[in-house]
């Protein structure tokens, strides 16, 4: 499912999809839940998209060609107008009933319905076994996550046989969270409870799948998955394991800092189950006499005699000379300059540049002796060029934004 605006994690949505926003320095969000069903052995997949596709089309019609032998492919699925409605797709749900007509389901084939912008790493065939072994029609993933967390997230509860006897999307009400923490989840010893959240994955038999979407329900979690406890044979897959839901900004800064950690939550180093991207034709980065400390450096990139701390650098990052980068994820540029644009700062970062705490998006300009850092601006605050964002206590300079030389924002 690829469709959502991504809202939260506005502006780094502003020109591009929420599957589409780059990660780690080379990957987009799209390709964790693909490599994840090409590493479970499932190789026809369909990509339901709607907002701002134009990058995502793009990156997933250039990473993913399948050989004519195995036969399979990324099929994009986009809003389209048909003779039975012309108006974009309602919700999840929505989505997926509007292209039944495109998968030619048989009565024995099974759905897998994931997100488009989670990070972890799951064997889809384990949860698809588990469901047919136990004769399920819907099998819910469920991960469990502490109470403080659970406002934001759809929470359920089991009964016998990991039945699933009750379903609250995002509940707010903390008699209504306390309920539904299962005795084996309690914490002993002051340590928080926690429950059992729905991760948006779901398996669905296809009988199961055309009786749930048969109504004008839009959404599975606010709608099918609670209409469908108590009335079909629906069961939980626990999932214990890293899962993280790039939700918002903060969140997307947090997924891409700790994997400059020494031993990373999430580790793109795991060679049994790759992340698959495009192609890499760049040649190799190249460092001048700098300090680099916990940093990723993607290929293309050059760095001159700087200072990078925590950082992580995508294709083709440029940073000058006597530059100060401390937590900065840096999303590269998509070409290199050619120095037609003599009127504004040239592409990457310029000489004696500090910056903190920051997302640089793609092909950014920042000129020289700049300081940017969110540190004394309030949430919401933005430039009037609408060039630099502070969200979730981030800075944010946009997709194409301009910084002139001698800009300063924030405090030192």
């Amino acid at each position: 499912m690829g469709g959502g605006r991504g809202t939260r994690l506005y502006p780094l949505t502003k020109l591009r999809c929420k599957p589409a926003v780059p990660l780690g320095g080379k990957y987009r969000l799209v390709d964790i839940p693909i490599s994840n069903c090409i590493n479970s052995g499932y190789n026809k997949i369909y990509l339901l998209s709607q907002f701002n596709t134009e990058s995502l089309h793009r990156h997933v019609s250039d990473a993913y060609r399948f050989d004519r032998f195995g036969r399979g492919y990324v099929e994009i699925l986009s809003a389209e107008q048909t003779e039975h409605g012309d108006d974009w797709y309602q919700g999840t749900a929505d989505a997926v009933r509007r292209n039944m007509i495109h998968f030619h389901a048989s009565p024995e084939d099974i759905f897998v319905i994931l997100s488009g912008d989670q990070l972890y790493r799951m064997d889809f065939s384990k949860m698809v076994e588990e469901h047919l072994a136990r004769g399920a029609d819907v099998t819910v993933a469920a991960k469990p996550v502490p109470v403080s967390e659970a406002s934001g997230l759809g929470l359920l509860r089991v009964g016998e046989d990991s039945k699933i006897v009750d379903f609250v999307e995002k509940p707010t009400d903390p008699e209504v969270i306390s309920r539904l923490v299962p005795p084996e989840l309690k914490a002993s010893g002051g340590g928080q409870d926690r429950c059992l959240a729905s991760m948006g994955i779901y398996v669905f038999n296809a009988p199961a799948m055309e009786d749930a979407l048969c109504g004008d329900a839009t959404d599975f979690g606010k709608e099918i998955i609670p209409s469908l406890v108590g009335k079909k044979d629906i069961r939980c897959h626990i999932f214990d394991d890293y899962w993280e839901d790039i939700g918002t900004v903060r969140a997307f800064f947090d997924a891409n800092l700790q994997l400059t950690d020494e031993v990373p939550a999430f580790d793109f180093y795991e060679s049994d189950r790759p992340i698959y991207n495009r192609p890499d034709v760049l040649p190799t980065a190249k460092l001048g006499k700098c300090s680099v400390t916990r940093t990723t450096i993607a290929a293309g990139s050059m760095i001159g005699e700087s200072a990078l701390n925590r950082c992580v650098l995508a294709e083709r990052s440029i940073v000058g000379q006597g530059c100060k980068l401390e937590s900065v994820v840096m999303m590269g540029a998509d070409f290199y300059d050619d120095y037609r644009y003599q009127d504004v700062p040239r592409l990457g970062v310029g000489n004696g540049t500090q910056i903190e705490n920051a997302i640089i998006d793609k092909n950014a300009r920042i000129g020289n002796d700049i300081f940017l850092s969110p540190k004394g601006l309030e949430e919401g605050w933005v430039d009037e060029d609408e060039n630099v964002y502070v969200r979730d206590g981030i800075l944010i300079v946009t997709k194409n934004g301009v910084v002139k030389d001698g800009t300063k924002i924030g405090n030192q």
